[in-house]
């Protein structure tokens, strides 16, 4: 994985051309680089640290903000292409992919509902629609009357298999033009970015 101090030294290389104060042109720096690195870094820090925000946003936090934003408009809809075909949400096939990974095991609503990567305000509605469509079960526990237990069938078993391949091709279609250490680094940083906001319960952490 690409190191966040290698991204920062890059990073530096790079507005230090632009302020004058290093002189690489590629990844591949001359020794006179690193000791400018020395000298200079106070001078190239300032440089990044005294940039301007883009007039369109009010500051870098809401420019990163509404980018995430904007990248996730522009993913979902390779993603909703896809799913639209088996006549599935996204959201519905993260509930069946959950079920899939506690097969043969049922799983409660509320442990259901706490795993899904987005939270849904009416999981009753969304299960209601699967089920009606015989890719899930709902029994009562009997162990406690008040839990109710959702499990995957053999049809929603079979769906998660048709909708395999089209689904790779869209994540490739999405992120396929990142590298390998490019997706790491990018895994890394939003998980820094999420992990404040995470419950302590949560899987994503």
């Amino acid at each position: 994985m690409i190191s966040l101090l290698s991204i920062y030294h890059k990073t530096l290389c790079v507005i230090g051309i632009a302020v004058g104060q290093i002189n690489c042109l590629d990844d591949h720096c001359s020794d006179r680089y690193y000791e400018s690195m020395g000298t200079n870094l106070e001078k190239v820090t300032d440089a990044m640290a005294g940039a301007k925000v883009s007039p369109r946003f009010d500051s870098q936090a809401q420019e990163a903000y509404l980018s995430l934003w904007r990248s996730y408009d522009r993913l979902r809809a390779i993603e909703d292409e896809c799913f639209a075909r088996y006549e599935l949400t996204p959201q519905q096939y993260n509930v069946l992919r959950l079920l899939r990974r506690a097969h043969p095991e049922s799983v409660a609503t509320l442990s259901l509902a706490g795993r899904l990567v987005s939270r849904a305000p009416d999981i009753t509605r969304m299960l209601d629609k699967l089920e009606a469509r015989g890719l899930t079960t709902r029994v009562r526990s009997t162990s406690d009357r008040r839990a109710v237990l959702i499990g995957i069938t053999e049809e929603g078993l079979g769906l998660l298999d048709e909708i395999a391949d089209p689904l790779a091709e869209c994540h490739e279609r999405q992120l396929g033009h990142l590298s390998a250490e490019e997706l790491e680094s990018l895994i890394h940083l939003l998980r820094l970015v999420r992990d404040p906001h995470e419950s302590a319960e949560s899987s994503w952490r």
